[in-house]
């Protein structure tokens, strides 16, 4: 393989008709490149796939959906514009004479969505649908062309418990109708709760498959990463200090004129993690934003240690107040894809005094910190140097979360931490998170999983609508259906409950 890197090497699948399939291992493990290959998007170098017995050649999207092959993609391929009927017909219109037969649209979509319960309504606007409901659109649009083998990337990571539940029962359903399903999560009580049997990739390798019922939760883990993996964050007794952020009265309205940060106030104390927890478009990305200073508030105040904060350049302001940032969109505000690991890493402390030489940069002690944080957080590659737009999402994570957790901070803010990371990269960077809260930091953590935020918060807002629908003081005290529900806009504290969040 002289033009490029060994993403599978000798790997072996096996699906059984009627079956939900586990596929696991780390970023970077080949998951991707595989299911790429499955679904005609990349071809093999060598190597051959049988469908039912008969061997074939998948060319293209096109060619695999002709054989039955849909892909439910982690970020949906939807045009918000449009309503459900017209996202789901597009490339396959019925015609009557020249024009859309929008009434056979309609039925057909009715006729899926009521076999499979989906509970759609064809001529709603995409728009207007939760995530939840977007999720089954894209389910539709590959049952409607036909498709017996789905993959699904990642398909709960953005729902709430009760979203996830009625998921479960439709692949069910689904397997139950004959088709088979493969599941691609990192959430392994998921995978033990729906999947029969699972396939674990390791380096680009199978590591091998197993019954689900068979292994147990930290067995699938050891199997994934190598190496036993602490499963649970173990947190000493909150020590809460000071205030170190506050948000008071804040409010952000988009360019389309949409209000999504609506009258908010909060505090975060050092030693303490602050959860925020959401359906993703509840206002909870154009907060971080503002907090951030990737965007300016309409009105309303943002206090870091007592102050106010500038809105003349924003981000150094926040760096020089002691504010340290991961971003949702680790490539497009993380990082800079074509550049190396050792520049990303040191973008953000090569003027420090310690890092020059009088006017020149000292670059062994530059590389001494790369080499120093490539090691401590685990960043699998060959060389500091390596465009990181070559590393796996998981990798890239790394390295913005390592370039972040290195400085000397007030406040930490990290949003999405480990969304879309395998288990071993996701229990390295919750430890170093609550290692910054031990030492005194204050951390605002948003995730959009729920295991997630519950298990690292100390206390815990919702979200729901540009609002805060409910605050916890002690995020333990809290069930994760009953924060469902809060996510959902189906319950709301009042004033009086939520006065807490701000003291």
């Amino acid at each position: 393989y002289p033009n490029g890197v060994v993403a599978n090497k000798d790997v072996n699948l096996n699906l059984v008709e009627g079956e939900i399939h586990a596929l696991m291992g780390e970023n970077g493990a080949g998951k991707s490149t595989l299911m790429k290959i499955l679904f005609g998007i990349e071809q093999p170098t060598d190597g051959e796939i049988y469908l039912r017995g008969e061997k074939i050649k998948i060319e293209s999207p096109m060619h695999a959906i002709s054989l039955g092959i849909g892909m439910v993609h982690q970020h949906f391929m939807l045009d918000e514009h449009l309503t459900v009927a017209e996202n789901i017909i597009l490339g396959m219109e019925p015609k009557k004479g020249m024009a859309i037969d929008y009434k056979a649209a309609y039925d057909m979509v009715q006729e899926y969505s009521d076999k499979y319960r989906f509970n759609l309504n064809p001529k709603t606007m995409v728009s207007e649908l939760e995530v939840g409901k977007k999720q089954k659109v894209e389910i539709l649009k590959a049952l409607i062309r036909g498709a017996k083998i789905i993959i699904m990337d990642e398909p709960t990571a953005v729902l709430t418990p009760q979203e996830t539940e009625e998921l479960f029962e439709q692949l069910l359903l689904l397997r139950d109708n004959g088709h088979t399903i493969i599941f691609i999560s990192h959430k392994l009580n998921e995978i033990k709760e729906i999947c029969e049997n699972a396939t674990i990739l390791r380096n680009g390798t199978t590591v091998g498959s197993f019954q689900v019922e068979n292994v147990s939760i930290q067995e699938l883990s050891k199997h994934m990463v190598g190496r036993d993996v602490e499963l649970t964050i173990t947190k000493p007794p909150i020590n809460r200090g000071e205030k170190v952020l506050e948000v008071k009265d804040l409010n952000f309205v988009d360019n389309e004129l949409t209000v999504k940060v609506d009258n908010i106030s909060f505090a975060v104390h050092r030693g303490e993690i602050l959860g925020i927890a959401g359906v993703e478009g509840n206002g909870q990305r154009e907060l971080i934003d503002c907090v951030a200073g990737l965007s300016n508030p309409q009105s309303g105040e943002i206090l870091i240690k007592g102050d106010a904060v500038s809105y003349n350049n924003p981000t150094l302001d926040r760096r020089q107040r002691g504010v340290a940032h991961i971003p949702e969109d680790r490539l497009t505000y993380g990082s800079m894809p074509d550049s190396s690991i050792v520049e990303n890493i040191i973008s953000n402390i090569y003027k420090k005094e310690e890092y020059n030489k009088g006017i020149f940069l000292d670059y062994d002690k530059l590389n001494e910190t790369t080499e120093r944080l490539i090691k401590e957080f685990e960043v699998k590659t060959d060389s500091r140097n390596t465009p990181v737009r070559m590393l796996s999402g998981g990798n890239i994570q790394k390295v913005v979360a390592a370039r972040e957790m290195d400085l000397d901070m007030d406040l930490l803010i990290a949003d999405q931490p480990t969304r879309g990371i395998d288990v071993g990269t996701a229990a390295l960077i919750r430890e170093k998170i609550v290692e910054k809260r031990n030492n005194g930091v204050g951390v605002l953590v948003v995730s959009a999983d729920i295991g997630e935020v519950m298990e690292l918060s100390d206390s815990l807002i919702v979200f729901y609508d540009g609002k805060i629908s409910a605050y916890f003081k002690d995020a333990s005290q809290v069930t994760e259906e009953e924060l469902g529900l809060y996510m959902l806009g189906l319950k709301f504290m009042n004033e009086e409950e939520l006065k807490g969040a701000i003291s």
